[in-house]
């Protein structure tokens, strides 16, 4: 499986507008972060998980020239979610499924009516929505995936665990019946906004200790762990990436794995 980081960024991406600040002002790519979007492809599947704001912009750095088959969506604040209208060109000849809960499916229903609606007009994306549970088992072609539930503050929000990888973003809090389901997974991609706290957010080290107590309750190694959702007061991707534990990395925008 190929994995694209489109966009590692926080709602107001990095820089932010007016900063100053070295982060900001940085000429390292890395540092320039598009808000928080990722690309999972198999040989006959390609699935995206939320789709920002900053969506046509990173299909166009990427060039992708297949379609896209399904969209999991963790939430619907407008940084994971702005960028739905432009999935059109990806709506033909097959439509984009999006998977998401109750709560941010109505949601979005009420913002993009004309294309999630039964009667819609030619032109607009072709969109069929699908509401799912935590706990759900699907398969999008021949990806396997379970939805989970993690809490964003006080908002209850959707992870994903694709195969043997675990995917998390907005979190904050996690209850302990979720963790069973990540138990076994060799890659892990979690939110880790900034060094230091924040009300809804984890921070950096919070994420470091995540996968701690992870690993602990598992009983098994998570071999590398990559930290997306960042804000410019992550630091410098180079000095902050420096200072992690072994196998812990700060994810950037165009960043390719395979696993």
């Amino acid at each position: 499986m190929k994995i694209t980081f489109l966009g590692t960024g926080t709602s107001t991406g990095v820089p932010q507008i007016g900063c100053q600040c070295p982060v900001c002002q940085s000429k390292d790519p890395r540092d320039r972060r598009l808000r928080c979007s990722t690309l999972f492809e198999t040989d006959h599947t390609t699935l995206l998980i939320d789709c920002s704001p900053d969506f046509r912009e990173q299909m166009l750095r990427i060039n992708l020239k297949k379609n896209i088959d399904a969209c999991l969506i963790t939430h619907e604040h407008y940084d994971h979610v702005g960028g739905i209208d432009d999935l059109r060109p990806f709506s033909f000849p097959s439509e984009v499924t999006l998977y998401a809960n109750p709560y941010t499916a109505k949601h979005l229903r009420e913002r993009l009516p004309y294309c999630l609606v039964r009667h819609s007009y030619p032109g607009v994306p072709r969109l069929v929505m699908k509401e799912i549970e935590p706990h759900e088992q699907f398969l999008v072609g021949d990806i396997p995936i379970t939805a989970l539930e993690v809490m964003h503050g006080e908002l209850p929000i959707l992870a994903y665990r694709i195969g043997h990888i675990g995917y998390i973003t907005d979190m904050k809090t996690i209850e302990d019946k979720e963790l069973p389901l990540l138990y076994g997974i060799r890659l892990l991609i979690v939110n880790g906004l900034r060094l230091g706290t924040h009300p809804t957010h984890q921070g950096i080290q919070e994420a470091v200790d995540f996968t701690r107590r992870l690993e602990a309750l598992s009983g098994t190694s998570i071999e590398e762990t990559y930290l997306i959702h960042m804000s410019h007061h992550a630091g410098l991707h180079a000095e902050t990436d420096a200072l992690l534990p072994d196998g812990f990395h700060l994810a950037y925008d165009g960043l390719t794995l395979t696993v």
